[in-house]
């Protein structure tokens, strides 16, 4: 017999963020069947699928991410198709009874599917950084890592990050306050996917959904493959053809980006997540870091006081370069065991950054000491309490009363995940040392590390649908301790920080079911199944490439049109090179280029101090509380890759739809804004793979006007006197 609660909340009990009050369902049937038959077979099915494409597209020169929003779309009508024609027969196993069809496909397996396929996503095209090491030992420091050796990095890694998750639900999962944005979006495309709406004034959230994603679907075919200049709009070049200058101001994917623009969806969402599901006081706070950044400091280090001799090179670049200007070329500096070559590299050159890149390390110095005293400042007490009292007097809203039917995970299941990957991790170093190159010590260090930041960063990340990184400091912090060892810095970065990337993918799943009302033991069979499916499968497939096809990441040596080139992976070797070989302390230290960026540690600690004493002496203005050090200094993160552009217009459409429209258009707000997120997402990430799988991957490419970017050639040129580079006029 059916149970659904239809517990009306009251006031005190309704969630006091109004975006979840208006999006997620306060009602519950415990009589759903979740774990079923269908669940298994489609979640480990999407779950396998995901992670084989993720891991085959992300060693390509066109690298591709492929979202598990797709499987959550397309097992849908599998799911309906299973339950139409799976017979109903139950059958007895082990003294308990199943029905491979116990009826109609209901939103709660729905769910559980989607927590298994993120599994596939998050480990392959969301964060494949333990597999990018490994392909970096092997590809490019040419080590014969074992393949135990490899799944045991590989798959201690993720359940490091499942233990930090368990230990901190009470933290970033029960409270009301811990409302994760991104979630809320996925709880509005459920509920358009299975609820049928009883106001009929309108489109139905369905059918909006699919109008939107066959437009969007539709609509990129032209920035992904016509017309690519869309996704750069830069105008200003064309009206200064010659001038540099205006080419650096103007340019959207190599400068500034002032007057350039974007109207390509990926281009908009690629860095910081859909500005849709972002509140529109974090967007506040990321456009005030942005300009400050852009348009104010950047601006007065190149031209006014030509910091860290910045106009040698161009104004904005992810490049190593040499004191002359040109590509750094890191095989001068290396012996043939990849250690650094003092002689080599006093004789070559040292080391420089474009400035933009320089400053946007420094930046990241700031970033992780505000996490740390943002926090501890305005959410310290509460942390304090809940942890004193074991959240017996959190606050509890309709949700946490609803999840209360279900039997909760006991903290000693976690434990002994976390406890047994630290074993086996400390086990792997003393069996491969060689090989790993990171002492103990180090190892505890990386593990210390994450259990000091998990929690700060997923208080920003679930209040603020932004995640302030720290991979800059995992990496700094090593390589001060571990000079000339790029391989324990690639260690020490995983443990470190990547652990932490994963325990807050697991914590948003977990965010996930308390909406969706999943018991929690079955969400806690889905994740551990999931990542141990996933784990194996990532790295089975990456093995057979790196043994099977020939120059994988190989460069110099492959074809000049060989798909397989790696960027992502590149990207990963120049920063083992820049903080493990040649190491923070001639960067950083008393005689380094960028000493003074360090001193942006000390003011990071100190900025957040004068909001939270202004917020105690003025308590009734609400606004102050709401200024975010952290999310400010989030405005320049990831520049580079991420360009001006990218960040620009995705401020701008963010605080468009947080803003005016949940503002003046509540009701449309509440009910298509979120399914609007989801269907731009699907339809740009179906028409992706179908362009890159039908012309990009057969080698048919267009050449025209409209396929080069933004046509600013000389917006990548230096302007210091004397620097000759190709391409560009000598001053």
């Amino acid at each position: 017999m059916k149970q659904q609660q239809q517990d009306t909340a009251v006031p005190e009990e309704r969630c006091s963020v109004e975006e979840v009050a208006l999006v997620v369902p306060e009602t519950d049937d415990t009589s759903l069947p979740v774990m079923t038959f269908r669940a298994w077979f489609l979640g480990l099915t999407s779950c396998i699928i995901l992670i084989f494409l993720n891991t085959f597209f992300i060693y390509r020169t066109q690298p591709l991410a492929i979202s598990a929003i797709l499987m959550q779309i397309a097992v849908l009508p599998v799911g309906k198709l299973m339950a139409a024609t799976l017979p109903t027969k139950s059958y007895s196993l082990m003294g308990r009874s199943f029905s491979l069809n116990p009826g109609p496909f209901n939103m709660k397996e729905h769910v559980i599917i989607t927590v298994f396929a993120n599994c596939g996503f998050s480990m392959g095209g969301g964060d494949a950084y333990s597999i990018g090491a490994i392909t970096v030992m092997k590809a490019y420091y040419k080590q014969s890592l074992s393949f135990l050796c490899a799944i045991i990095l590989v798959l201690t890694t993720q359940i490091v990050g499942y233990g930090w998750a368990g230990m901190l639900r009470r933290y970033l999962v029960d409270p009301v306050e811990m409302w994760w944005p991104s979630i809320v979006a996925q709880v509005s495309l459920f509920r358009a996917l299975h609820e049928k709406e009883t106001n009929k004034k309108g489109l139905t959230r369905m059918r909006f959904f699919l109008i939107f994603l066959v437009a969007s679907f539709v609509y990129y075919a032209l920035p992904g493959y016509l017309f690519p200049m869309l996704t750069f709009f830069s105008w200003v070049c064309w009206v200064w053809p010659r001038s540099i200058t205006a080419q650096q101001i103007g340019s959207g994917h190599n400068g500034l980006g002032v007057g350039a623009f974007t109207i390509d969806w990926a281009g908009i969402s690629a860095y910081h997540g859909s500005p849709l599901v972002t509140p529109w006081t974090s967007i506040l706070n990321v456009g005030a870091g942005f300009i400050m950044f852009i348009y104010i400091i950047v601006p007065l280090c190149y031209w006014k006081f030509n910091t860290f001799d910045a106009q040698r090179f161009p104004i904005f670049s992810n490049k190593l370069f040499t004191a002359s200007g040109h590509e750094y070329d890191t095989t001068k500096i290396l012996t043939s065991q990849f250690d650094l070559n003092i002689a080599a590299y006093e004789k070559y050159s040292k080391l420089y950054l474009s400035p933009l890149f320089a400053l946007s390390i420094g930046s990241g110095f700031l970033r992780f000491t505000a996490t740390l005293t943002h926090v501890a400042l305005f959410n310290g007490r509460d942390i304090w309490n809940q942890s004193r009292s074991a959240v017996k007097n959190t606050k509890v809203d309709i949700h946490t009363k609803l999840m209360k039917s279900y039997k909760g995970v006991p903290q000693w299941w976690y434990l002994i995940l976390l406890a047994g990957s630290i074993a086996l991790s400390l086990l792997m170093l003393f069996v491969w040392q060689n090989d790993i190159q990171l002492p103990w010590w180090g190892m505890l260090l990386a593990f210390f590390l994450a259990f000091i930041v998990t929690l700060p960063i997923g208080v920003i990340q679930a209040t603020t649908n932004q995640q302030p990184g720290y991979d800059i400091i995992a990496q700094f912090i090593i390589g001060y301790l571990l000079p000339g060892k790029p391989i324990a810095n690639l260690i020490f970065k995983i443990y470190g920080r990547i652990s932490t990337v994963h325990a807050l993918s697991f914590l948003s799943d977990l965010k996930l079911g308390h909406y969706m009302k999943i018991p929690p033991r079955c969400m806690y069979t889905a994740q551990l199944v999931g990542t141990l499916v996933a784990g194996t499968v990532n790295l089975a497939v990456s093995w057979w490439m790196l043994e099977n096809i020939k120059d994988l990441c190989d460069i110099e040596s492959a074809h000049p049109d060989s798909p397989w080139t790696c960027p992502k992976f590149r990207v990963t070797f120049d920063a083992s090179v820049i903080w493990g070989l040649i190491g923070p302390e001639r960067l950083f230290g008393s005689g380094g280029l960028y000493r003074n960026l360090v001193w942006l540690f000390l003011v990071g600690a100190l900025l957040p101090v004068p909001v939270w004493i202004l917020s105690k002496v003025y308590p009734d203005k609400k606004w102050i509380p709401l200024i975010n050090i952290p999310v400010i200094s989030y405005g320049f993160a990831g520049m580079p890759p991420a360009t001006p552009t990218n960040i620009a217009s995705w401020l701008i459409t963010g605080f468009f739809f947080n803003f005016f429209v949940f503002k003046y258009r509540k009701g449309w707000w509440q009910r298509y804004n979120y399914v609007l997120s989801a269907a731009l997402d699907a339809g740009t990430a179906f028409m992706g793979v179908l362009l890159f799988f039908a012309l990009q991957n057969e080698g048919i490419n267009l050449k025209w006007w409209g396929t080069e970017l933004d046509h600013c050639p000389l917006a990548t040129c230096p302007t210091a006197p004397g620097i000759s580079v190709p391409g560009c006029p000598v001053f």
